[in-house]
């Protein structure tokens, strides 16, 4: 089938690129919220995430939620959001049919909100892990609850309810993968690590490449491509820092076997560099991601 990837994005937060990176530099890097849009021939347009929306902003205005946007401050106006890039494209919020939610930090769903008619899918244990949580126990899973929308459940399907698929012998390492619509165009499997329940997606696009778009498995391609993984600080806020060294050492090895798979990193600024011309510009700050 001819599925068709663009990649957009929606606002950007800073870290020191040290902390994201092994021997990276202590200088704050903007790190882009990249948001697939999908345009799938039987299934229409899906998401794969949202990124920012100026929610997050609103969200955060309080303690100790305003820690959040401390740590990693956020820009993303009105403009930036992806429901406003995807009207650029002629793209109405309810004709967004699905959005693979990868995890539930704030820059991946902070504009589920916008696309009333949209299924959400995500692993069970992901959705199990936030939907309660309260007060720090949120605040320390990067979840903003009032990011959801009111009806998250009824319109929620869990994919490992899903079929398993056939997964391609080079992405054998991190079966199994369910089959999303029942037709192996789209295949999830788990990445963990990074937060319990995190999700990746792959499938072959248009032009007969494989996508896997792999959320916050690592934070840019230069770490999976040389194996340099995040400083180990950051592991408190993880899940689980071995298991993710795991997963960024799975995704290692599939690169130097594998350079016809294209790795997507969320928050990569090569990857946004290397698709910002055919992202939807939608007011001049667009044009180009601060260093």
């Amino acid at each position: 089938m001819s599925i068709q990837l663009d990649l957009m994005w929606a606002g950007h937060c800073r870290h020191p690129e040290f902390m994201t990176l092994r021997g990276g530099s202590w200088r704050s890097q903007a790190y882009p919220a990249l948001f697939g849009l999908i345009q799938h021939p039987k299934q229409g347009t899906i998401l794969f995430d949202t990124g920012y929306t100026p929610r997050f902003m609103e969200l955060t205005r309080s303690w100790p939620q305003n820690l959040y946007r401390w740590i990693t401050p956020v820009v993303c106006p009105s403009p930036m959001t992806a429901a406003s890039q995807l009207a650029k494209r002629g793209i109405s919020p309810e004709q967004v049919r699905h959005i693979l939610v990868s995890h539930f930090h704030a820059d991946h769903i902070a504009g589920l909100r916008d696309f009333p008619r949209a299924q959400f899918w995500c692993f069970r244990e992901a959705y199990e892990q936030v939907h309660r949580a309260q007060g720090w126990r949120a605040l320390l899973q990067g979840f903003l609850a009032g990011l959801l929308p009111e009806d998250f459940e009824a319109r929620l399907t869990f994919v490992d309810d899903q079929p398993t698929g056939s997964v391609p012998a080079a992405l054998a390492a991190f079966a199994p993968a369910f089959d999303l619509f029942g037709d192996r165009t789209i295949h999830a499997l788990a990445l963990p690590g990074h937060v319990v329940g995190q999700m990746g997606v792959f499938f072959d696009d248009l032009h007969g490449h494989t996508q896997f778009l792999v959320a916050d498995a690592c934070w840019s391609s230069g770490a999976f491509r040389e194996l340099r993984p995040p400083n180990p600080l950051v592991g408190i806020v993880m899940d689980n820092f071995s298991v993710y060294r795991q997963t960024l050492t799975k995704l290692h090895h599939l690169h130097i076997n594998n350079a016809d798979i294209h790795i997507i990193p969320s928050h990569c600024r090569e990857i946004w560099h290397q698709h910002k011309d055919t992202n939807t510009e939608a007011s001049p700050a667009m044009t180009g991601l601060p260093s």
